[in-house]
């Protein structure tokens, strides 16, 4: 037993859960976008991804029922907590930094294109 104010621990079947719905959603999209509605940093790579045509999912964590649950499993998954947590071609990117980084070393575009996220039409330099 435990009180609903005790700890924050997920049980290992509520993280296990999480982990399978995070990984089912990651390898279903070209491009997964975890994030949270406030989050300046995520609203800069949603930008970021919309400016260049990119075709993503975004999962709000902050709207989702078990947003606490999936950010926990993110965590355990990929090391990473904060958010953004981007994954293109179910691959994890990383973080606001990580993703304008790729984008002005100009490796992001062919990641979106390799994922099929952008065709080369879309792409803008």
């Amino acid at each position: 037993m435990g009180s609903v104010l005790g700890t924050n621990k997920k049980s290992k079947e509520e993280l296990q859960m999480a982990l399978n719905k995070v990984k089912q959603i990651v390898s279903s999209h070209p491009v997964v976008v975890f994030s949270k509605t406030y989050c300046g940093y995520c609203k800069r790579v949603k930008q970021l991804l919309t400016q260049l045509g990119a075709t993503y999912k975004v999962i709000e964590l902050d709207e989702e029922s078990d947003g606490g649950d999936i950010q926990a499993a993110l965590a355990e998954w990929t090391g990473q907590r904060t958010v953004p947590n981007v994954f293109i071609g179910g691959q994890q990117i990383g973080g606001c930094d990580s993703v304008l980084e790729k984008y002005q070393a100009g490796l992001l575009v062919p990641l979106l294109t390799n994922a099929g996220a952008i065709t080369v039409n879309n792409s803008v330099m």
